[in-house]
């Protein structure tokens, strides 16, 4: 074979190698803003979602619902999406004939989902399929979506504790693999049992690092930090254990040093119920946190700046009619490297609004942060918790797996300029038709809306809100399903989904065939 011929093959293997790197990771979205006119924007071919264990409590039960929204330029005939149940390596030193479990994966009479079996296998786009477990003994899922099922394939897990420590509703988009997270909000003060689940999805193991930030900087480790999750396995590591430093309030920073995993933290507080911590935005020198309840009784936002430098930022609150400065809070300086958090109380009054945080100003560049919100309503025994993290801006579309008749509030933030968003509700798992609404949101506001409801429909149903125009929009979906009192409820931030990838326009050039 020659070296023109071989260098031919090169070329085309080069190619397609990046093209495949574009449609399997989703690529960034700086990145395609970048590529020439001549890209063309395609659908992923294949996605990955991950669920941590939902719960131990014997009082607890969980419903999953997956969903991937219709989508124009997609094969109307290829493809899968199911998950299976993830390994936990704890389970390897139980007594196969005990009471803990067995071979056939049944705890306490209960089979936990999926057993050899795949959970929530998709038969068409547009039309969602749920199932409700015992969550006690429930494993960790990892899931795969390919062809037409891939593009914008989400999966919600929702998690209901009726009593007992960490009583309430613990939400969770089950999150793609990544090597990079951070957590704003975490704890381990004695008061709350703050665990984060690494799973692997992969065939190799995975090493991962953990590092803990409290208000003056690192908390010293009183252990090794650094985890080995085994392949398709989950790992879940109480964070209280890493450190003998207490801290209210803290920043975690989950690192894949190999391989990749996905990381949740599930929040436990003695008193404000529980919930899922959703990982912050990618560091950014303006944050958006969209949703607060117009009922919050309480509001704890915390920040890190993981950068070289101090951040000094203002802070927003952005309401139905227009934006604020909440009194006593104007202004936010974070050190570098130690985590800030301040108490804003009741901050909505009585108002749906979102957290924006920009730079204060100054002449030297803006430092990039990220951020969290630890939302509370009710009170004294009645309190039940949520968290909001920073959200990524939708560029085109992002969806909500799981919402209910009553009970489903979307907020939708624009921070800069008015932008128009088109919300659909999808056919219901037991029927129904789909049915879309179209809205603006006007610059520096929020609008807090029940979505709408999908026609004679039946059954938990997902809602997919597509960007049409204007400035960006960030969004979050609230989840509210009182008992006994007890306004239980839990929060979603939604961010794009990254259904769609730029690949750029391949041309011929004959240069590639110079023997030289």
């Amino acid at each position: 074979m020659n070296r023109t011929t071989l260098s031919l093959i090169g070329a085309a293997t080069a190619l397609a190698a990046v093209t495949g790197v574009a449609a399997l990771t989703g690529g960034s979205s700086d990145d395609a803003d970048s590529v020439a006119k001549a890209a063309t924007r395609l659908p992923v071919q294949r996605s990955t979602l991950l669920c941590p264990t939902p719960s131990s409590s014997d009082v607890s039960s969980t419903t999953y619902t997956a969903y991937t929204p219709k989508r124009d330029g997609v094969d109307a005939k290829d493809g899968t999406a199911e998950l299976l149940p993830a390994q936990n390596p704890a389970d390897d030193v139980a007594d196969p004939g005990g009471d803990d479990g067995g071979k056939d994966g049944k705890k306490g009479g209960q089979p936990s989902p999926g057993g050899d079996k795949p959970v929530l296998p998709l038969k068409e786009p547009g039309k969602p399929v749920t199932t409700d477990q015992d969550s006690e003994g429930a494993p960790a899922l990892i899931g795969t979506a390919d062809g037409r099922f891939a593009p914008g394939w989400t999966v919600q897990q929702t998690t209901t504790i009726d009593a007992g420590s960490g009583r309430g509703i613990l939400g969770t988009a089950c999150t793609a693999p990544d090597t990079d997270f951070w957590f704003p909000g975490v704890s381990t003060d004695r008061n709350r049992q703050d665990f984060v689940h690494l799973t692997n999805p992969d065939d190799a193991a995975a090493e991962v690092d953990l590092k803990l930030y409290g208000p003056s900087g690192r908390l010293k480790p009183s252990t090794d930090e650094s985890i080995t999750v085994p392949p398709r396995s989950t790992v879940p590591v109480l964070l209280s254990t890493l450190t003998d430093q207490r801290a209210a309030s803290a920043s975690l920073r989950v690192t894949a040093r190999t391989g990749r995993i996905g990381a949740a933290v599930q929040a436990v507080d003695q008193k404000a119920g529980s919930d899922w911590l959703p990982a912050s935005a990618v560091p950014s020198t303006s944050v958006a946190i969209p949703g607060l309840p117009k009922d919050a009784t309480s509001a704890r936002l915390v920040v890190f700046a993981p950068g070289a430098d101090d951040a000094d930022l203002k802070v927003r609150l952005a309401g139905p009619n227009n934006s604020i400065t909440p009194a006593g809070h104007e202004s936010l300086h974070v050190k570098s490297g130690m985590t800030t958090a301040i108490d804003l109380g009741d901050v909505t009054k009585g108002e749906p609004g979102s957290l924006l945080l920009t730079p204060e100003g100054g002449d030297g560049p803006a430092t990039p942060v990220v951020a969290g919100l630890q939302v509370t309503r009710g009170k004294g025994s009645d309190q039940e918790t949520a968290f909001i993290p920073a959200t990524g801006a939708i560029e085109r579309s992002a969806t909500a797996a799981d919402n209910r008749t009553k009970g489903s509030t979307l907020s939708l933030v624009a921070p800069g300029a008015t932008a128009k968003v088109r919300i659909t509700a999808s056919a219901g798992a037991g029927g129904g038709s789909p049915v879309s609404k179209t809205y603006e949101v006007k610059g520096g506001t929020t609008q807090a809306l029940e979505p709408p409801r999908p026609a004679s429909g039946k059954g938990p149903y997902a809602v997919t809100v597509e960007r049409l125009s204007g400035g960006p929009v960030h969004a979050s979906r609230m989840l509210a399903l009182p008992q006994d009192g007890v306004p239980m409820f839990t929060i979603q931030p939604l961010p794009d989904d990254r259904g769609m990838v730029a690949v750029p326009e391949a041309g011929q050039d004959l240069s590639l065939l110079n023997d030289d």
